[in-house]
């Protein structure tokens, strides 16, 4: 079940093939990248520290190593800029 402010099928059916892969590192299985995208929308839309993000969304360290990689790597400003047509704020 979704959470309120969580992406839904539709957003993420056009979201999810934006995103890149990641792959497990040092033998562990790569993660959900709804989930990871769910808690990184959260915090965003919250403003709580990301030591305080919902338990939900996993641990909030790998949560946040992944925003800033993204963030390094132009995930964020180009990548998902190509999916205007798809809201996030309901």
């Amino acid at each position: 079940m979704l959470a309120r402010g969580d992406v839904t099928d539709e957003q993420w059916a056009v979201i999810g093939e934006l995103l890149p892969s990641e792959r497990g590192r040092k033998s562990r299985p790569a993660q959900d990248n709804r989930r990871f995208l769910n808690g990184m929308l959260y915090v965003l839309r919250v403003g709580c520290p990301w030591r305080d993000m919902h338990e939900r969304y996993g641990k909030w360290n790998p949560v946040y190593v992944r925003f800033r990689r993204g963030g390094e790597q132009g995930v964020w400003g180009c990548d998902l800029g190509n999916a205007g047509r798809v809201r996030l704020d309901r």
